[in-house]
């Protein structure tokens, strides 16, 4: 599944009911059943939902509050190095 980069096709858009559409081809479907879609320019960027990401996202969100204090941070500290996990 999905073209190699830089691969392209032309495409036809249509109206369908208020919003414009696109058909995309076979070779470009997207895994999974949502997208997010973005504009950068003139461009329209579609990329699959990562699901990984849309979890996290769901958890922070039901969360309660933080009440705690944050630690105090030594700004005279070096950056910690690269670390593998």
């Amino acid at each position: 599944m999905g073209a190699e980069r830089g691969a392209e096709r032309h495409v036809k858009l249509f109206r369908n009911g208020g919003a414009q559409a696109v058909v995309i081809p076979a070779e470009f479907e997207l895994a999974g059943e949502e997208a997010v879609m973005r504009k950068e320019g003139d461009r329209l960027v579609i990329e699959p939902v990562n699901e990984a990401k849309e979890s996290l996202i769901e958890w922070l969100r039901s969360q309660p509050p933080w009440e705690g204090d944050f630690p105090e941070l030594d700004i005279d500290e070096p950056p910690p190095r690269d670390v593998n996990l």
